[in-house]
C-alpha cells in the first residue's frame, strides 16, 4: 500500500490572505495525499479564515487532495460548542477529532483521531475504532517501541496508523492566552498579538536558552520534531500515515523531500541535511529515541 503523506493543519494565526495562497500552492505543487484545514488553537481567529474557507477545500479537493476538517483542541464556552456543533453538523467532508466532546458527537460516523487526543495504548485504540474512528494519529511524544505496539494493534483493528515526522512537536494546550500575557493584555482584548509570530513566539529559559514555542493558548516545542531518517523503521512497523504540521518555511519543498524518502528516491539522512539547510531552528527526535524530546539522536543507532 502506498504510504499517505499528510499535511495538518496550520497551527498559527496567518493573515487569511497568506493562509488561502498558502493553500492554494499546496494544492498546485505539493505532493500531499490528504491535507486537514481548520482553525484548531483559538476559535477567535476562526471568523477570519471563514470567508477563504469554501476556496480553499474546493482547491484542494480539485487538485485531488484527501480533505479533512479539523475539530478544535479546547472547546470550552457555549459559543465555542455552538461552533464545532455547526461544524461536524457538515457531512460532506470527513472529520478529524482533536477534542473528547467532538468525538462524543461523531460517534457512529466514519471519522479521523488527531494527535492533540491522548492515543496512548490498545484499549484506547479499541475504544475509538468501535466509535467509527479509520485513522488515529499518535501522540508525538511516544517512543518507538509505543509507536511499534500501537501500529501492530491499529493494523488489527483495521486503523490507519499514523505519525507526524515534520513540525513543531504539540506539548499542551490552555484556557489561558499565554501570547496576549506576555504583552501585557487579557485573553478577551489580546489585539491578536499572536499574529505577530507566524512561527510561535520563542521561550527561553532565565539564562537565556531556547525552551518552547508558544501560539496563544498553545505550547509548542522550541525545535521542529523531523523524523525523515526514521522513516524506514516506522514503514516496518505498519505507520501507513506520515504529517507534516506547517510551519513558516517552504512546505512545499519540505513535501517534496518527505515523499522521495517514501517513494525510496532519497534517503532519510540526505532529506535531514536538506532540513538543516533551510532552517536555523533546531530539529529533534528525542521522544522516538526515548530521550528528552529537544535531542537529537542518530537514527541508525537503536532507540534507548
Amino acid at each position: 500500500m502506498k504510504p499517505t503523506l499528510t499535511l495538518g493543519p496550520v497551527l498559527f494565526n496567518w493573515p487569511a490572505e497568506r493562509w488561502r495562497d498558502f493553500y492554494a500552492r499546496i494544492a498546485d505543487e505539493a505532493p500531499v495525499d490528504a491535507v486537514v484545514v481548520g482553525e484548531i488553537v483559538c476559535s477567535k481567529r476562526a471568523p477570519f479564515l471563514a470567508p477563504v474557507m469554501d476556496e480553499v477545500i474546493a482547491r484542494l479537493a480539485a487538485a485531488g487532495k484527501e480533505v479533512w476538517l479539523a475539530s478544535p483542541i479546547l472547546v470550552g464556552s457555549d459559543r465555542e460548542r455552538t461552533a464545532m456543533r455547526d461544524l461536524l453538523d457538515c457531512d460532506l467532508l470527513p472529520v478529524e477529532a482533536n477534542d473528547m466532546g467532538a468525538l462524543a458527537l461523531l460517534e457512529g460516523r466514519r471519522h479521523a483521531v488527531g494527535p492533540f487526543i491522548n492515543s496512548y495504548n490498545e484499549a484506547t485504540l479499541a475504544w475509538l475504532a468501535g466509535r467509527g474512528a479509520v485513522v488515529v494519529s499518535l501522540p508525538a511524544e511516544l517512543p518507538a517501541a509505543s509507536v511499534a505496539m500501537m501500529a501492530k494493534t491499529g493494523a488489527a483493528l483495521g486503523l490507519s496508523m499514523e505519525v507526524q515526522v515534520f513540525g513543531r512537536a504539540p506539548l499542551a494546550i490552555s484556557a489561558r492566552c499565554y501570547h496576549a500575557r506576555a504583552h501585557a493584555l487579557h485573553k478577551d482584548g489580546c489585539q491578536f498579538v499572536c499574529a505577530n509570530d507566524p512561527d510561535g513566539m520563542p521561550v527561553s529559559t532565565v539564562d537565556g536558552q531556547p525552551f518552547l514555542s508558544v501560539n496563544g493558548t498553545q505550547t509548542l516545542s522550541h525545535g521542529y520534531l523531523a523524523l525523515a531518517a526514521e522513516i524506514d523503521r516506522l514503514r516496518a512497523m505498519g505507520i501507513q500515515r506520515f504529517r507534516l504540521s506547517p510551519q513558516d518555511l517552504d512546505m512545499v519543498a519540505v513535501a517534496k523531500a518527505f515523499r522521495a524518502v517514501l517513494d525510496g528516491e532519497r534517503s532519510g539522512q540526505d532529506v535531514m541535511a536538506e532540513l538543516r539547510g533551510m532552517t536555523a531552528v533546531p530539529l529533534e527526535n528525542g521522544f522516538f529515541h526515548n530521550m528528552a524530546g529537544a535531542a537529537y539522536a542518530d537514527a541508525a543507532a537503536p532507540a534507548a
